[in-house]
């Protein structure tokens, strides 16, 4: 307890001397503010200076860095207010009244807001930054979103592109008379059949031409042997055969690794045919009803962005459409070509290549460089060193052609794409899904790129004619058309607007 009571002492003796200080500034201030006075005061009497010359001594005196510290008398006041002036400068900074031999600390300036010492490029930058944030976290739920139902969306995209394919051969049949479920029909059972028949040939030509070409590929390893043993580095057969025991203790050691990607690969096969079903029925339905299932999806657009969506989906239906016919039309040039050239070379085979490099352009890109390198892989093993150099200089003489005449020609004009634009496309949906992410990328950033350039001319006409002119530009005038803007065919995004719906 006497501990306590010593402390409550002492804390006692504390405030009383603090108390004391505190009222010695008071009246420290007071002293000041009372000099101050007196001596400006003094000054007005004598005629000794003026207002002017007080207000320009505190400017240097106390802030010479800050504008309108010191606001100067309102008109007719005396000495008193100038007195007043700076006795509160006095007070505030032990300011502008006091004489030449008084130091003086400057008085501190009033500190402005935080956004306005900001820089407007900065803040510019932070406003357009958090923006940026909230669209990568909307990007980064939706590619999770898409990832988790991968397949259906594949599927999906896999059945948009078939029915571009397909669409219009049924158009031409319901124009010669037939009905639009036989049409769909036949369309769609000879469609699939010939797909499927292009399938089974292919296996079928790599069943007959198996043991020929296992024959050719020990040859071929076998001269590669022989060619490693004439080799000045001192290899010995022992040496190869050190290796191939390795390889297969490596193998052994690991059948379970191997054992477990072959039931992955049974998985995906699995999943492989039930996107085929999947895409089986996109394609069926939209066959069918493409156009009323694209007025159920216009019905779930807002009223107030309707009219610009029901323009922007013919436009683009018809790049997709186009895409596809012209990537199926290089595709063949490319496939005869290269087959051609495997053929007169006599490279076995051929046939199944071809239709292999047929397969691999529609991944734009990546697809022409490895259908051409397995070509020549076949006619090194299978033909030696020469074909396989002839069959490289058929493949590149073809992708030659394809670049520079096949596709500015075919494709130019309806997918408009710089070619940086789908080298980025095609490793995205790479990363994303595989080679079905690779296959879909160009046609959607075709389609994207469709659909915006229309919504913007949209925008811009819809802003001339709200404008005070009231003027319109015809030629991009998508307002209430006579007629919709549509393939010529039934299509998903063949329709105009929801009330040009046609009778079937």
């Amino acid at each position: 307890m006497s501990g306590v009571s010593r402390f409550k002492t002492g804390l006692a003796r504390l405030n009383s001397r603090v108390s004391a200080y505190r009222a010695a500034a008071e009246r420290e201030i007071q002293r000041r503010e009372r000099e101050a006075e007196e001596r400006v005061a003094g000054r007005a009497e004598d005629g000794g200076g003026g207002y002017e010359q007080l207000e320009a001594r505190v400017r240097r005196t106390v802030a010479p860095d800050v504008p309108g510290l010191v606001e100067g008398p309102p008109a007719g006041d005396g000495g008193a207010s100038a007195g007043s002036g700076a006795g509160g400068a006095g007070a505030g900074g032990d300011g502008g009244g006091a004489g030449p031999g008084d130091a003086q600390p400057p008085a501190t300036p009033e500190r402005p807001a935080p956004d306005a010492v900001i820089p407007w490029g900065v803040r510019v930058a932070a406003e357009a930054g958090w923006r940026i944030l909230v669209l990568a976290a909307v990007v980064w739920v939706l590619i999770q979103v898409v990832s988790a139902v991968s397949l259906l969306v594949i599927a999906f995209a896999a059945g948009l592109l078939v029915t571009a394919l397909l669409q219009p051969f049924v158009g031409r049949l319901k124009r010669l008379g037939v009905g639009r479920g036989l049409a769909t029909a036949i369309v769609s059972i000879g469609g699939f059949l010939v797909m499927g028949g292009v399938g089974w040939f292919v296996v079928w030509q790599v069943i007959e031409n198996i043991d020929r070409l296992v024959e050719q590929v020990q040859d071929g390893i076998d001269q590669l042997r022989d060619w490693v043993l004439q080799l000045p580095f001192g290899v010995t057969e022992e040496n190869i055969n050190e290796t191939v025991d390795n390889l297969n203790s490596w193998i052994t050691d690991h059948s379970d690794e191997l054992t477990s990607a072959g039931l992955e690969g049974i998985n995906y096969l699995t999943q492989f045919l039930s996107g085929a079903g999947v895409a089986l029925f996109v394609t069926l339905f939209l066959l069918y009803d493409g156009r009323g299932v694209w007025y159920w999806f216009l019905k779930l657009v807002p009223a107030q962005a309707r009219e610009g969506v029901a323009g922007a989906g013919p436009r683009a239906w018809i790049t997709l459409t186009g895409y596809v016919r012209g990537t199926v039309l290089v595709a063949l040039i490319d496939a005869l070509g290269i087959g051609i050239g495997l053929f007169v070379l006599e490279v076995p085979m051929a046939v199944p290549l071809a239709v292999i490099v047929f397969l691999s352009a529609f991944v734009p890109l990546v697809g022409a460089i490895a259908s051409g390198a397995l070509a020549v892989v076949v006619a090194l093993v299978t033909n030696g060193l020469f074909t396989a150099l002839m069959v490289l200089c058929v493949v590149l003489l073809v992708q030659q052609i394809e670049g520079h005449i096949l596709q500015p020609f075919i494709l130019g004009r309806l997918v408009k794409v710089h070619p940086l634009a789908v080298v980025l496309a095609v490793t995205a949906g790479t990363l994303l899904a595989g080679i079905p992410g690779a296959v879909v990328a160009v046609p959607l950033v075709a389609v994207a790129n469709t659909v915006v350039g229309y919504l913007r001319a949209y925008q811009a006409e819809a802003d001339l004619r709200n404008g005070p002119s009231g003027a319109t530009i015809a030629p991009l005038a998508p307002v209430r058309p006579a007629a919709p803007v549509s393939p010529p065919e039934d299509g998903p995004g063949g329709a105009g607007r929801e009330g040009d719906r046609p009778r079937d």
